[in-house]
C-alpha cells in the first residue's frame, strides 16, 4: 500500500444496470485519518458506490484504487483482507448465533492455523490463536458497550443493539477503512449520540478510516470531516459539510418536488 497515496479513490466510475445508470463517472478521495460522509436524496446512487468500494458491484466504467492499489476486479474477501470492512443498511446478522459468535465471524479471515493444526488443537498452536482472538473480540465488547449481550442470541436484541453487534462484526475484521451503510437508521436520539460517539473514537483512537451514508444532517455536521453530495448517480458537491449544505444545488437536490426524485433500479430504494 502506498502511503502516500489517499486511503480510497474512486477514478471516473460508472455503473449500469442493463439501460439504467446507478452512477456517472463519480470521482472522488478519501484521505487517511478522515470520516467522509456521502449524503444525497433516496435513489441518488450511495449504496451503490458503497457497494462498488466493497466489491458487492463491478463498475461499468472506472477504477477503484485502496491505497493506491487497483482494485476494481478483485473479490469481496480479498478485499476484506486487504483492510476494506463494512456494515449494511439492511441487518446481515446470523440471527441464530450469540452475539460473541457473530464478532467471531469477522476475524474468521485472520485465523491461520490450518487443518492439521487444528487437528492437534489442544496441544497448544490452534487454541492459543482462537485464545488471542478471543481477547481481542472481547476489547471491542468492552470498547462498544455491549458486555452485558455478548452470550444473547443475536436475533432477539433490539434493533438498535443489533445495528452496535454489526458495527462490532466490522471492527472484528480490523480494517483500515471501514464502510458504514446508514448506522444511525431506526435509532431513537439517544442510540444516535451513541453510535456517533463509537465511530468519532473508531476514527480517532482506533485509527480508522470511515466512509460512511448517512441521511442524518445533525450527525454529517457533527462528526464528518469531508461531505459529498449525489444525485441522480452524479456527483454534484463535494467539501467541508457546512460549505456543501450551503451549495444551491444541493439545496435543490433535498428541497425539490418530490416528482423529481427517481429511485434507481437493481440497488435499494433508500441507495
Amino acid at each position: 500500500m502506498d502511503a502516500e497515496a489517499p486511503m480510497l479513490a474512486a477514478d471516473r466510475v460508472s455503473l449500469r444496470f442493463g439501460g439504467v445508470r446507478a452512477l456517472t463517472d463519480v470521482s472522488f478521495d478519501v484521505g487517511r485519518g478522515e470520516i467522509f460522509s456521502i449524503i444525497g436524496p433516496n435513489g441518488a446512487g450511495k449504496t451503490s458506490m458503497v457497494n462498488c468500494v466493497s466489491g458487492r458491484y463491478r463498475p461499468t466504467e472506472g477504477r477503484i484504487l485502496f491505497g493506491g492499489q487497483d482494485i476494481t476486479r478483485i473479490g469481496t474477501s480479498r478485499r476484506a483482507a486487504l483492510g476494506i470492512g463494512r456494515t449494511f443498511q439492511n441487518l446481515a446478522l446470523f440471527g441464530h448465533m450469540t452475539v460473541l459468535d457473530n464478532i467471531m465471524v469477522g476475524r474468521h479471515h485472520l485465523l491461520r492455523s490450518g487443518f492439521l493444526r487444528g487437528m492437534a488443537y489442544w496441544l497448544g498452536g490452534a487454541q492459543r490463536e482462537e485464545l488471542a482472538h478471543r481477547r481481542e473480540v472481547e476489547e471491542i465488547i468492552d470498547f462498544l458497550e455491549i458486555q452485558h449481550v455478548r452470550k444473547a442470541i443475536a436475533g432477539t436484541l433490539s434493533y438498535g443493539l443489533r445495528k452496535r453487534v454489526e458495527l462490532a462484526r466490522a471492527v472484528a475484521l480490523k480494517p483500515k477503512l471501514i464502510l458504514l451503510d446508514e448506522p444511525m437508521a431506526g435509532m431513537n436520539l439517544e442510540e444516535k449520540e451513541d453510535m456517533a460517539r463509537f465511530i468519532v473514537d473508531l476514527n480517532e483512537e482506533w485509527g480508522m478510516t470511515v466512509l460512511m451514508i448517512e441521511h442524518d444532517m445533525g450527525v454529517v455536521m457533527d462528526i464528518s470531516h469531508r461531505v459529498m453530495v449525489l444525485d441522480f448517480g452524479r456527483r454534484i458537491a463535494a467539501g467541508a459539510p457546512e460549505e456543501v449544505l450551503a451549495d444551491e444545488h444541493v439545496k435543490r437536490a433535498y428541497l425539490g418536488e418530490a416528482d423529481e426524485v427517481v429511485q434507481d433500479q437493481g440497488e435499494p430504494a433508500t441507495a
